[in-house]
């Protein structure tokens, strides 16, 4: 038994004496170096919220024309509007009124019942000024000379400096985003050459009062409309039909982007 405790013993001492021999040194711990993180904001659109969208101005906001009911462009860029990022929901508000012209659009803005709708507002689109050219088409229909367009283009641009006026006096940070003029009567009268230059100062004078404002955005369909080739109008020669409406959904999508709308909300929306 002694012999058996001996052995054991000895056998321990080898053990130990051959495992310290494959220990190898450690290196002393270097100091971790710190990883340098880019700063990263959570953008606002991040967390999605309702949106509510008010039209105003004419048929062309009404969607007049429309063969599908689905309120013209209108309709269909607010459906648009829920893949925006920041979009939760949208609710809409549809005042336009068929044959508005600009003064009687600003004296509906006197109305209560529309200011609080314009006050609550995050997007207001707006078609203005074909009723107020049409009016001096249909005076002067079978003489239609140059001179008095210009002098109702004076007053229509009283009017928009004071629509944007009541506007920004009832809501400063909606956005707004208003459509140009066409000339539907391209189709119907040889004088149309002479009105596609009345056509273009009257959208010059829109389009300035868009850049005037920092948080507006014009957008242009007289291309849309030069003819009806690609059966863009109603049987009424005058409004678009459901397929214009399309095409000018796409062109207000086209320039709210180029116009920049996560500046236009105050990183609020992006698309």
């Amino acid at each position: 038994m002694r012999r058996l405790v001996i052995v054991a013993l000895i056998f321990s001492m080898v053990l130990s004496g051959c495992q310290s021999s494959f220990i190898r040194p450690t290196k002393m711990s270097t100091e971790r170096t710190s990883i340098a993180f880019k700063e990263w904001v959570v953008p606002n659109f991040f967390i999605s919220k309702q949106i509510r969208v008010v039209g105003l101005g004419d048929s062309l906001t009404q969607g007049v024309g429309d063969e599908f009911k689905k309120e013209g462009y209108f309709g269909r860029l607010t459906t648009e509007m829920f893949e925006w990022k920041g979009v939760k929901n949208v609710k809409t508000d549809n005042l336009a009124k068929r044959g508005s012209r600009s003064e009687q659009l600003n004296k509906k803005l006197e109305d209560p019942d529309v200011k609080s709708t314009v006050k609550k507002a995050d997007v207001i689109l707006i078609t203005i000024g074909g009723n107020d050219l049409m009016k001096v088409v249909k005076k002067n229909f079978f003489n239609l000379k140059k001179d008095p367009f210009y002098d109702e283009l004076q007053r229509f641009e009283t009017n928009l400096d004071e629509l944007y006026g009541t506007i920004r006096g009832l809501n400063s940070d909606a956005i707004i985003v208003v459509a140009g003029l066409y000339n539907p009567l391209s189709l119907v009268t040889d004088e149309a050459n002479d009105f596609e230059d009345i056509i273009i100062e009257w959208n010059k004078a829109i389009e300035a009062r868009t850049i005037i404002d920092s948080k507006s955005c014009f957008v242009p369909v007289t291309d849309l409309f030069d003819s009806n080739t690609a059966m863009v109008y109603h049987t009424d020669f005058f409004h678009p039909n459901a397929n214009g409406y399309n095409s000018m959904t796409k062109r207000f999508m086209e320039k709210i982007k180029s116009c920049d709308l996560q500046k236009l909300s105050d990183g609020e929306l992006d698309m």
